[in-house]
């Protein structure tokens, strides 16, 4: 049990604390941002070499390390979309009445640049790899960007919560393109999915000869897909996720100073 239960583990912390500290960089003041993007740039950089490095190393610890550069990079997507840096050319809400094609264009507008460095930091990672043996590194990028892909159209065509309290104030145009309602065709689509993409990544893992690579690998793999999962139920469960992180979230609170409460009163 040990053997998938300690990647499991491994992957709910990292998904918990990486969020969180990207919500809480993103809460900070923007002149922060270009130390921000400075220091994710360089672990790109950093990510980049080491998947490069392990694309040989089938052990795993191997697994391990492609699977922590994997997060390195979508960390980098992360930040650089909610600090504002790479979005799209589109920053400004939806259009008054805007339906069907009209409002689907303006969505896309305010992501092509962002859904395009996705496209060149997954060609870069595929390039980093070499076809080499290990290529943890590369699948978990890719599951956080079909889990994103399909959170991002659930949100557009409409769940419970929309995890409004994740986007900060410079993004809040976005909100124009949400829509809350009870339940879509899509999400149970998803979550079926996830469900069947877990079992499949777990019958690698436990298959009967598996290399110590493919046991840590692919739980690993399995356990992000889970929580993709969990992420995609906390759409319509009855209370949003924000309490998970508000530690993070903490950063976005106005410290109680004079100035800031007089304007809260009405004040000069």
């Amino acid at each position: 049990m040990a053997e998938h239960g300690i990647p499991a583990l491994f992957v709910l912390f990292l998904w918990w604390f990486t969020t969180g500290a990207i919500l809480y960089l993103d809460g900070l003041r923007r002149e922060t941002f270009r130390w921000t993007m400075l220091g994710a740039t360089t672990l790109l950089l950093v990510a980049l070499a080491g998947l490069h490095a392990t694309a040989g190393d089938a052990s795993s610890r191997g697994a391990y390390l492609a699977f922590v550069f994997g997060v390195l990079v979508w960390g980098w997507i992360e930040l650089a979309f909610l600090t504002g840096l790479v979005t799209g050319p589109r920053r400004t809400a939806c259009p008054e009445g805007a339906r069907g094609f009209a409002r689907l264009k303006a969505a896309l507008g305010t992501l092509l640049w962002h859904e395009l460095a996705i496209l060149v930091a997954a060609a870069l990672i595929w390039i980093a790899v070499g076809g080499g043996e290990n290529l943890i590194g590369f699948y978990t990028f890719l599951a956080f960007w079909l889990m994103r892909q399909s959170a991002k159209i659930n949100v557009y065509l409409g769940v419970r919560n929309l995890a409004e309290a994740f986007l900060p104030d410079h993004l809040r145009y976005l909100e124009s393109f949400f829509r809350r309602r009870p339940m879509n065709w899509l999400l149970p689509v998803s979550v079926l999915a996830g469900i069947a993409t877990c079992f499949l990544l777990m019958r690698v893992a436990v298959a009967p000869g598996a290399t110590p690579h493919e046991v840590a690998g692919y739980t690993l793999l399995a356990a992000l897909v889970a929580l993709g999962v969990v992420e995609h139920l906390f759409m319509v469960a009855p209370v949003p996720a924000d309490a998970l992180w508000r530690w993070g979230l903490a950063s976005r609170t106005i410290p109680p100073t004079p100035a800031n409460a007089a304007r809260a009163t009405g004040g000069a």
